[in-house]
């Protein structure tokens, strides 16, 4: 008696504590009692007694309590179980011997529900060999998340006038966290069943996280109702709770065990399918679960159901806390795909078959990335289950089986895995797989046709109202309202957001219906008719794959004839009726050719603005993306550039075919798309594989994180306020050469490139902050690139003097070169389009060392850089062209010649003259001057040109084979 009036005074004291703690959040918070009470939902009485009487308040008042005042409820949950009665001591009086046996008999038990429940499988999938339907428990478990039940706010009030329910969002072990009493609820397949065999197998191995810390020591009974229910009407009683679920261990349990089991607190009841309940069994089973609480308060309890099979708050009256399984998100698919084949090659026998497995993994990962319809149907366990077991058993074939895979998936989710797992018609309603489909695609083609993601349960009604006349074998069984109650409870693609409304859980299954009601229906023109809107192209697609082989001619042949009606829409039409090809099994060869025909114009894209123009067709241009083999460089270039713009994981599997090119331009492309994608994908799916890397771009703080992963690249762009702490913590400083700030308002000190040993050139672009460029003179920095830097003073210019290569564009006080503060010998200068509208050239041979010139604008005094002797690239672009003028001296020296922004009214007759030695020569054209003729430019020797954006270019054929580029390409 003595030991057990401290346990009573620490529960005394953490119940006195929790109240308190309620008491002082509510005055934090400011709230009133009516306010408190109005956003939990919960009674006056309720409300009262949580703060301020005797009573434990229940998990589920707690929850709410929290929730409403914006706290985690898991130190309140933590009081709370502080706060209750100490489990039942067992007396001196107790059988030694009984303990003893319990003990044993419990380690025994444990032993049991590891081995029963530590394996996963699929059931209602026909696969080659039985052993590839299970995998172990260990390798292939995923943590699911888990919410607060989100309507509750709409439902019961929990929210305040004018306000929505948060709802917060965590992985199982952090949702599960305090709670004793669960009701989950999922969708089909959504995992619901696996959760409980990875906790009952946590349990049992006292394996817990520490999160779940409350379960530690306890029971795990595995109870699955469909199991129960063979038994006849009436639910196991403790004693029978093992031979009920058919333990062979029943036998040998020691007298009671169960009962003492349950009564100490020990026990953990996971009851899996309140959903597997026949209906009118439903109420019986909640009378069983609320007899068992009665008789065993301190018992732990889980059970799970699908969304719409028993109401909210259906166990609220016994403190059960209630949340919903979220949809698997993209990063859980590839754990899951990767866990998959992991459990898979566990239990491969060759180092052959792993290998294979590791071929597909990263082959199906791609697969569902690339295809949106396929990313969109793999958010639940047991679809990204199926598609791994069908990409196995099919040896890598997926992609070629997409209406095959929805076929399959329908057949599991409708009839198979219900059959196989002996669930008997729980909704009390028989439907075939036919009949089923039948009904679904009704429901879909109305969401279609009518524009919409759900519908009125009225409108749903109505619908399978009017089909079932013609179903008699269906309507014998039961009303409009039966049957649709037995295609929300069971047939894993419907469900009810809200009490009123019904929607598919899968968009893809809801498209994959409708149009094969849409194909059943004959309404080909229909489909066509709104082919150019986004939120149709996976039906029309799907409607190819539907179509018969001469219903498939006339569609595709509409959506060409449409598209070519239609100019501002034909590009989009002609590429997604080249899109339907992949699921035209069966097509006339003609048909076929014509689809093909229409886009050869388009694909590959060759330039920046014809990837431009393809990436605002969207997602559907990814499927027809060719490369890397059989295209050229600027192709690849281009087919990077449409897929970055477009993003999304679908678009980094396009991106990932090049990783592997060394073609510099293409490596480039790869690079500077990192910002429009996931920061750890990326560094990991693409830049970790570019071999010698040049650049990266860097936007982020996620980004700076992944890149300590990565090869630093000698070229370094930090975009935005990023501090220089950061950036120096994530890069090798010994290895960047070129490192560039761009808009960064916190940059003001350059004394951290000290430690840049490598460094050799630091560019400042739109930095608008004071910074004192002098601190440079102490490094390694020998190119220095101040652009749209308005208050960055080139003072500090003088104290470089190991300066080679300057670059300014920025407004100069002086009106000459000569005044610029430079005693460096120069290489190479660039003046921007700002630097060259207040100052002139002259000066300019100060640098007599000067072999490169850029003049980004008209700038005065451009003869005098004619006369630098060494002066061999010269760079002239402006807006409007750059002229020179007949008094311009020959400047033989120069080889490299960039004519930029080309507008006609150039003399080339001129350039041609002053420059008689040139070897290359670049014409870039602008505006809608497109026209080059370079015949001037015949008789120099060995001379190659470069055409940039022209649409026609004369005088080519003067030249040898191969000297004359264009970019673009012109198509044949």
């Amino acid at each position: 008696m003595s030991e057990a009036v401290p346990m009573v005074e620490l529960g005394q004291s953490a119940l006195v504590e929790l109240k308190e703690r309620l008491r002082r959040l509510r005055t934090e918070q400011r709230l009133s009692m009516a306010a408190l009470e109005r956003r939990t939902g919960l009674g006056h009485t309720t409300v009262s007694q949580a703060l301020n009487g005797p009573r434990h308040p229940s998990e589920a008042t707690l929850v709410a309590l929290a929730r409403s005042l914006a706290v985690d409820p898991s130190p309140l949950l933590e009081l709370r179980r502080q706060a209750l009665p100490a489990s039942p001591v067992v007396t001196e009086t107790h059988d030694v011997a009984g303990t003893s046996a319990d003990r044993t008999f419990e380690e025994r038990y444990r032993r049991y529900v590891v081995e029963r429940h530590g394996q996963l499988s699929i059931v209602g999938l026909d696969l080659s060999g039985p052993e590839r339907a299970c995998w172990p428990l260990d390798a292939a478990y995923l943590s699911l998340e888990l919410s607060a039940f989100s309507s509750v706010g709409a439902s019961t009030g929990l929210a305040g006038p004018g306000e929505v329910a948060e709802v917060q969002v965590k992985r199982a072990e952090q949702a599960l966290a305090g709670l004793r009493r669960t009701l989950v609820r999922g969708l089909a397949g959504s995992g619901k069943t696996t959760l409980l065999q990875w906790l009952a197998v946590s349990v049992a191995r006292h394996e817990l996280p520490q999160e779940l810390a409350h379960l530690s020591g306890c029971l795990p009974f595995v109870l699955p109702l469909r199991t129960l229910m063979r038994r006849g009407q009436k639910l196991p009683a403790p004693q029978e709770l093992l031979g009920a679920v058919g333990c062979p261990l029943d036998a040998v349990q020691p007298p009671g065990w169960a009962d003492r089991v349950l009564a100490s607190g020990k026990g953990l009841l996971l009851v899996d399918g309140l959903d597997e309940v026949p209906q009118e069994r439903r109420a019986h089973t909640r009378a069983w679960l609320r007899e068992v609480l009665a008789a065993y308060p301190q018992v732990g309890l889980m059970a799970t159901t699908r969304p719409s099979a028993v109401p909210e708050g259906w166990l609220a009256d016994y403190s059960f806390s209630e949340l919903t399984v979220h949809p698997m998100s993209a990063r859980d698919v590839a754990a899951f795909v990767a866990r998959w084949h992991a459990a898979a090659a566990s239990s491969a026998s060759t180092d052959q078959e792993r290998a294979h497995l590791a071929g597909l993994e990263e082959a199906l990962k791609d697969t569902v990335r690339a295809q949106r319809a396929l990313s969109q149907l793999a958010t639940t366990p047991l679809l990204c289950a199926l598609m791994c077991a069908l990409h196995r058993d099919r040896r890598g074939h997926l992609p070629q089986g997409r209406m095959e895979l929805y076929e399959a998936a329908l057949s599991v989710l409708l009839v198979r895995r219900d059959r196989e797992r002996d669930i008997d018609a729980p909704e009390g309603i028989v439907v075939t797989e036919h009949e089923s489909i039948q009904l679904l695609q009704r429901l879909a083609y109305w969401l279609i046709r009518n524009g919409q993601t759900e519908m009125d349960y009225e409108t749903a009604l109505a619908l399978v109202d009017d089909a079932l006349p013609a179903m008699p074998q269906v309507s014998d069984q039961g009303d409009a309202a039966a049957v649709l109650a037995h295609l929300l409870g069971r047939s894993g693609l419907l469900r009810m957001p809200t009490a009123d409304s019904v929607d598919f859980v899968h968009r893809t299954f809801q498209d994959y219906l409708g149009a094969k009601a849409a194909v059943e229906s004959h309404d080909l023109p229909l489909l066509v008719r709104h082919a150019h809107d986004d939120q149709w192209e996976d039906v029309l697609r799907m409607a190819v794959g539907h179509a018969r082989p001469r219903e498939r001619a006339s569609l595709l042949r509409r959506l060409l004839a449409r598209g070519s009606r239609s100019p501002r829409h034909r590009t989009r039409l002609h590429l997604l009726a080249t899109a339907c090809l992949e699921v035209a099994t069966e097509l006339d060869p003609v048909v076929r050719e014509e689809v093909q025909s229409h886009t050869a114009a388009l694909l590959p894209p060759r330039s920046p603005e014809e990837a431009q123009e393809l990436a605002t067709v969207g997602p559907v241009i990814l499927d027809l993306l060719p490369g890397p083999v059989g295209i050229e460089d600027d192709e690849a270039e281009a087919v990077i550039r449409t897929a970055g713009l477009i993003g999304g994981d679908a678009a980094m599997t396009v991106m990932k075919k090049f990783r592997a090119c060394a073609q510099d331009q293409v490596k480039w492309e790869l690079q500077f798309a990192w910002g429009r994608f996931d920061a750890a994908d990326y560094a990991r799916e693409i830049l970790g594989h570019i071999s010698e890397p040049r650049l990266v771009t860097v936007t982020s703080a996620e980004q700076l994180d992944a890149l300590k992963s990565l090869k630093t690249p000698p070229h370094v762009i930090i975009r935005g306020d990023l501090p220089s702490d950061l950036v120096t913590a994530s890069i090798d400083p010994r290895k960047v050469e070129w490192l560039a700030f761009h808009n960064n308002s916190t940059l003001r000190s350059l004394g951290f490139i000290r430690p840049y040993t490598g460094l050799r050139d630091l560019t400042l672009l739109e930095c608008h902050e004071e910074i004192d460029i002098s601190a440079l003179a102490d490094s390694g920095v020998s190119g220095l690139h101040l652009l749209r830097c308005d208050l960055v003073g080139v003072e500090g210019l003088e104290r470089l003097t190991g300066l080679e290569r300057l670059s300014l564009d920025t407004a100069l006080s002086g009106h000459d070169l000569d005044a610029l503060p430079v005693r460096a010998d120069l290489a190479e200068l660039y003046l921007g389009p700002t630097a060259c509208a207040a100052l002139a050239l002259h000066g300019i041979t100060r640098w007599p060392r000067l072999t490169s010139l850029s003049i980004g604008g008209p700038v005065a005094g451009l003869a005098e850089a004619a006369t630098l002797p060494n002066l061999e690239y010269l760079f002239l672009q402006g807006d409007s062209g750059i002229s020179i003028g007949a008094d311009f001296p020959i400047a033989p020296q120069v080889r490299f010649l960039f004519l930029g922004n080309y507008t006609g009214q150039d003399d080339l007759e001129l350039f041609r003259s002053k420059f008689p030695r040139i070897q290359t020569l670049t014409i870039g054209c602008s505006g809608s001057h497109r026209t080059v003729d370079i015949s001037q430019f015949r008789g120099i020797p060995d001379l190659a040109i470069r055409i940039l954006g022209a649409t026609e270019v004369l005088g080519a054929e003067h030249f040898p084979t191969g000297s004359v580029t264009r970019t673009p390409r012109p198509r044949s």
